[in-house]
């Protein structure tokens, strides 16, 4: 007989730290910690105030305890909460709770294994479909993770990677390199070591300025020229590659060169911000150096908004300019253009602190409003006035199905990456990979409902022989059908069921499911195991499992 009641007491018992005083010698988040973070919250929400009144529009009501604990652990820690952590939000009576639980998240291991995954896929999406660079992600990750761990400043974080070293030193083809450095250059080698490919997705993701659609030609109606692209483009000029098979590897690097021709003309474009601004040359700076010291400045009119514009993005499922990587153009207009102001100010003046703007935003009323539509002037996206429905990520979605049924997948999940990772965890994420999907447009395909419905993940986590949580849930001897239906809900949806479930759910349970009655007691306890395993499919399965709510 499996061991089950150390995941039984997993799936109840609350945890302590969020209900009660805490311990002696246990951290505690200090008042001031966050007191900068709830002020910050009070504005942002008198600016989204008055673009309610602006547009006579209804906020919906707040979202509860069960809603806000679903959205805020799968925002910051990637997946959904356990069985205890939303029965300890739950049973809180802190009037900060809340705040609490979110200074939780930014402080625990999650947090750093969630945004390693959230940067990556903003700064290597080729990995889904480049091979080589397939190879590089782990790499990659791992000086992410470095400075995610140490809460790197925002700046110093894109300084690192804007000045990187890439040469033709050991091991970078294969994304090997020589230390933090090697890994973080992994991002020049997914732009296939070219001026432009790095130069327009450098504007993209860290200034929202999107100018390679003047790679090619002028464009009438466009901001950037041609000419500025290139002269953008031109502060990489100095990586040198070559032709090695089917890739392009690194050779040397000229740090001083300030120039390119052109592709197709023979006029030489000089390296020029993107503001219009001539660098003042020092001999001693590399030009990639400079560049980044301009990208990072304070003043720079692109690089903080930017930032900002992104977080809000990922928190809300919309920019308060839109698109995010087009912040400049002659219709790209914030909803709230003195909120985004306030927020890169704010930004800069704690020093870049990435966590600075989660804690806030996830202290407001705009991000703690219910996802349910009470008024029609909600439909707007673009008016915060409710919590737009999200699809998860592939890797939300996955860490969510294993927390939900307990499953651990053997080395990680992570498999060899010279044989294609065939892990169920890599062939999850390869099926589940809508990198053009937006969060509020995600949908599931054919392949991916057959994949939840009938893959292995699903099939050997609602297993009644191998589902660590169906066990938990089956043997504990104290828990009537009711209070197995409600583990169940609380495991996957992260609520109590209602009343019109738990009567729904009973019925179908105690009347032995789809096979009916049984006439022995030993095939009545079969069938009665077997219809709650039937209940958790369907929960995982349900629309309400795919949406961060």
């Amino acid at each position: 007989m499996r061991t089950v009641w150390f995941c039984f007491l997993a799936l109840l018992a609350p945890a302590p730290a969020l209900h009660a005083a805490a311990a002696p010698g246990q951290p505690v988040p200090a008042r001031g910690r966050y007191a900068d973070a709830d002020a910050l919250a009070a504005r942002i929400d008198r600016h989204l105030a008055r673009g309610w009144e602006a547009a006579k529009a209804v906020p919906t009501r707040p979202a509860d305890d069960a809603e806000f604990v679903r959205r805020v652990y799968l925002d910051l820690a990637g997946r959904i909460p356990s069985v205890a952590e939303v029965r300890a939000l739950l049973a809180d009576k802190r009037a900060d709770k809340r705040a609490r639980l979110v200074e939780k998240l930014l402080e625990g291991p999650r947090y750093v294994t969630h945004f390693t995954q959230v940067y990556r896929a903003l700064m290597l999406p080729e990995a889904s479909s480049n091979f080589q660079v397939h190879f590089q992600v782990a790499g990659f990750e791992a000086w992410l993770r470095g400075q995610l761990s140490r809460n790197a400043p925002y700046d110093a974080m894109v300084r690192e990677l804007v000045t990187t070293p890439v040469n033709g030193g050991g091991g970078f083809a294969f994304g090997g390199g020589n230390g933090p450095a090697g890994n973080s250059a992994a991002f020049y080698f997914a732009k296939d070591l070219k001026p432009e490919e790095i130069a327009g997705a450098t504007a993209r993701l860290f200034l929202g300025v999107n100018v390679g659609c003047a790679q090619c030609h002028h464009h009438p109606f466009a901001s950037w020229k041609k000419e500025q692209f290139w002269s953008f483009a031109a502060f990489f000029s100095g990586i040198q590659s070559r032709r090695q098979g089917d890739f392009n590897v690194p050779t040397n690097e000229l740090p001083n060169r300030r120039e390119l021709t052109i592709p197709g003309t023979e006029k030489v474009a000089k390296a020029r911000f993107l503001d219009g601004k001539e660098p003042k040359w020092d001999d001693k700076t590399s030009t990639r150096a400079a560049l980044a010291a301009w990208m990072t400045a304070p003043e720079n009119p692109y690089f903080a908004r930017a930032a900002v514009n992104r977080t809000w993005a990922y928190l809300f499922g919309t920019g308060l300019i839109e698109p995010i990587d087009e912040m400049i153009g002659t219709e790209n207009t914030a909803s709230h253009p003195e909120l985004l102001d306030e927020l890169a100010r704010e930004f800069i003046a704690h020093k870049y602190d990435l966590k600075v703007l989660l804690r806030a935003i996830a202290a407001t009323r705009a991000y703690q409003l219910s996802s349910a539509r009470t008024h029609r002037s909600q439909d707007n996206p673009r008016l915060f006035a409710r919590s737009a429905l999200r699809g998860l990520t592939p890797e939300q979605l996955y860490d969510s199905v294993a927390m939900a049924t307990g499953y651990q997948e053997a080395g990680g999940g992570r498999g060899n990456p010279f044989f294609g990772g065939n892990t169920p965890r890599s062939d999850f994420l390869n099926k589940f990979n809508n990198a053009s999907d937006r969060p509020t447009d995600v949908q599931t395909s054919i392949l991916q409902a057959l994949t939840l419905m009938n893959g292995r993940l699903v099939a050997t986590a609602t297993t009644l022989a191998t589902s660590e949580t169906l066990a938990a849930v089956t043997d504990a001897p104290f828990l009537d059908t009711a209070g197995r239906l409600e583990v169940l809900y609380l495991a996957t949806l992260s609520r109590k069921p209602t009343t019109r479930e738990v009567a729904r759910m009973t019925k179908y349970v105690e009347g032995g499911g789809s096979a009916g009655p049984a006439a022995t007691a030993g095939e009545k306890e079969k069938r009665y195991n077997q219809s709650l395993a039937d209940v958790f499919w369907v929960l995982l399965n349900s629309g309400e499992f795919f949406l961060n709510h």
